[in-house]
């Protein structure tokens, strides 16, 4: 028993970023399934929801970013999470954690509010309120990141191959029909994480991360729940760090890891993947790790 505990807790630590967030999201269906069932109570995550109403929104500020791991439907969560997967592995095998998690939930985020925005400003053109539940917004957002960072890299669609840039306006072009269906609200949380995941892309490609005050946001947070090993009554001289042209070595390294990563990035647009030598995707899979 004592080795399959350790073997599950190997396992779950061997997990990237992406597949523990579809970890979370499937815990908190299945609680919502239960709730459902047992208590015949069908709005069971309605406290995690991002209702349409701006001051009932202002009243659930969580919403914001809760209603990205809320899901009712099994196909809803099916399809979302199966995207997250394919799409989270692509994108940790040529990007850092950190800009995964910032495209992932700035992409949330974005598309909460041009929900709330076009409830809010245009009422006329929906029919009463709503409220907005699921994560597709996030994976809008890295999808069409990668779309618009490397446009012209192939990927396998069933028989034949298929250009990123196609695969993006395909979705953009779907999104934007599905504005006038039954799911208006939910579409414009996918255009608006689209939105966020290009303007990202772009961004970075000329050098600026947009994402770096979000990522300090979540910094601070984490400190904040992180467990101090110091003692209270314990002094520590700390040596004051060394600097490499105004950085840190830590941020010096990871600049210079982060230029390798956007030469290969801007190979494999140029050429595809497979025009990489060894040691470059040896250094991608070891980035991705």
């Amino acid at each position: 028993m004592t080795s399959l505990n350790k073997d599950i807790q190997e396992k779950l630590q061997n997990l990237n970023v992406f597949e523990k967030i579809i970890g979370v999201n499937l815990i908190i269906f299945f609680i919502g399934l239960f709730i459902r069932v047992v208590f015949n109570f069908s709005a069971s995550l309605s406290w995690l929801e991002l209702p349409s109403g701006f001051l009932d929104a202002i009243l659930q500020p969580w919403g914001i970013i809760s209603y990205g791991f809320t899901h009712y439907d099994f196909w809803h969560i099916l399809f979302n999470m199966l995207w997250l997967y394919f799409i989270g592995k692509m994108f940790m095998n040529l990007f850092s954690v950190k800009i995964g998690l910032n495209v992932y939930f700035l992409g949330i985020i974005s598309g909460g509010l041009l929900f709330l925005l076009a409830y809010n400003v245009l009422p006329d053109l929906f029919e009463g309120k709503t409220r907005l539940v699921g994560a597709s917004a996030g994976v809008r957002a890295l999808l069409i990141f990668l779309c618009a960072y490397m446009p012209h890299t192939e990927v396998r669609f069933f028989t034949f191959n298929l250009k990123l840039w196609y695969l993006g306006v395909a979705i953009v072009i779907i999104d934007v029909l599905g504005l006038f269906g039954v799911n208006s609200g939910g579409n414009l949380a996918h255009i608006g994480g689209s939105l966020l995941g290009y303007f990202y892309a772009v961004q970075l490609k000329k050098g600026t991360d947009i994402g770096k005050g979000f990522e300090s946001l979540l910094d601070r947070i984490a400190r904040i729940f992180k467990k101090s090993g110091k003692s209270p009554l314990k002094t520590v001289h700390r040596k004051k760090a060394e600097k490499f042209a105004g950085y840190s070595k830590s941020e010096f390294n990871e600049l210079n890891k982060q230029k390798k990563i956007d030469v290969i990035l801007d190979k494999i647009s140029k050429s595809g993947y497979d025009s990489l030598t060894k040691e470059e995707k040896e250094f991608l899979f070891k980035v991705g790790k």
